[in-house]
C-alpha cells in the first residue's frame, strides 16, 4: 500500500509541475490514504487521524477544522471560527488551490517532509500561512479587528508573524517558521522558499508603501533581514543572516551585513532547488 500511494503522490506532483493543474479530489485521496496508513502504523494516535482527516469528506471541510482548532480562544469558540474560515473559502477558490499547491511544494523541497499529509497535520509553517489566507480575506473585506485577531492567534500560537494585508503567492514554503515576521505592504509573489527567522519589515515609522517585495522563485535563507520599500528579483538567493537594503537584481546570489552580490545563481528558480550555499 505504502508503494502504491507513493506512486500516487509522485504522479500528481509531476502532473501539476507539467501542467500546473491541480487535481483536488485526487490529492485528497491520496491524503486520506496517509492517513489511513499512520493510523494503523500508531494505533495510539487513530483518533487524532479520524478527526483531523478521515472524518471529513473533502479537503475543505478538513482544512476549515485543522485552522480552527490551530486560533482557538477561549474568547471565540472553535466552532465560530471555523463558520470565518469556511465562509471565506467558499466566497474565494484561490484559499483553497493556494493550500493545495504551498502542500505541494512542502512535499517537493522539504526533505524531512515525506508525505502530503504531513504538512497539513504537523508543520505550522503551513499552518500559519493558510491562517493568513483568512485574515487577508478578511481584511479585505473591511473586516480588519477580526482579521488582526487571526494574526495575533497565529503570532501567539505559532510565532509567526504576518500583517494580514501582505500578499501572499501560491506555492510558498515556509520552512520551519518560527520568527517569520512579514509587514503590511510586503508582497511575496508564487513559488517562494522562506526559512525560519526571516524578516520582511520596514525602516521606521514611515507611513504607506514600506514593506519588501519578494518575486517568484526567490529563496531566503535562514535568519536574513530584507528591510524597506526594496525589490529582490526573481530567482534571486538571499544567504541566511544577511541584511538586504537595497534593490536585488534578479538571479543573483546576496550575503553579507549589509548584503553584497556574490555571484549569479546555480538555478534559474532557487526557491525550488533549496540549496542554500554560497558557490
Amino acid at each position: 500500500m505504502r508503494e502504491t500511494i507513493q506512486k500516487q503522490r509522485d504522479d500528481l506532483l509531476d502532473r501539476y509541475r507539467a501542467t500546473g493543474v491541480l487535481d483536488v479530489d485526487a490529492i485528497w485521496e491520496v491524503v486520506r490514504g496517509e492517513a489511513a496508513s499512520k493510523a494503523n502504523e500508531e494505533p495510539i494516535l487513530g483518533s487524532y487521524f479520524h478527526a483531523t482527516i478521515l472524518n471529513h469528506t473533502n479537503f475543505r471541510s478538513a482544512l476549515s477544522f485543522r485552522l480552527a482548532s490551530k486560533l482557538d480562544n477561549p474568547m471565540l469558540p472553535t466552532m465560530l471560527i471555523r463558520d470565518v474560515i469556511d465562509e471565506a473559502m467558499g466566497d474565494d477558490a484561490n484559499i483553497l488551490e493556494s493550500a493545495l499547491t504551498d502542500m505541494l511544494a512542502t512535499y517537493d523541497r522539504d526533505p524531512a517532509c515525506e508525505d502530503l499529509s504531513t504538512p497539513f497535520l504537523f508543520l505550522k509553517g503551513f499552518h500559519a500561512l493558510q491562517a493568513h489566507r483568512i485574515a487577508h480575506w478578511l481584511w479585505h473585506r473591511d473586516r480588519h479587528t477580526l482579521a488582526l485577531f487571526f494574526q495575533s492567534q497565529i503570532s501567539v500560537g505559532l510565532d509567526v508573524d504576518i500583517h494580514p494585508a501582505a500578499r501572499m503567492g501560491r506555492g510558498i514554503l515556509v520552512d520551519h517558521a518560527t520568527g517569520i515576521v512579514i509587514g503590511e505592504t510586503a508582497v511575496v509573489e508564487n513559488d517562494v522558499s522562506i526559512l525560519h527567522a526571516v524578516t520582511l519589515g520596514g525602516t521606521g515609522k514611515e507611513t504607506g508603501d514600506r514593506h519588501p517585495k519578494v518575486r517568484h522563485g526567490v529563496l531566503l535563507g535562514a535568519g536574513c533581514k530584507v528591510i524597506g520599500n526594496i525589490e529582490i528579483g526573481a530567482g534571486a538567493k538571499v544567504g541566511a543572516g544577511s541584511v538586504v537594503l537595497e534593490d536585488v537584481p534578479p538571479h543573483v546570489t546576496v550575503a553579507g551585513v549589509p548584503a553584497q552580490v556574490v555571484g549569479p545563481t546555480k538555478d534559474e528558480n532557487p526557491a525550488l532547488g533549496m540549496d542554500q550555499t554560497l558557490r
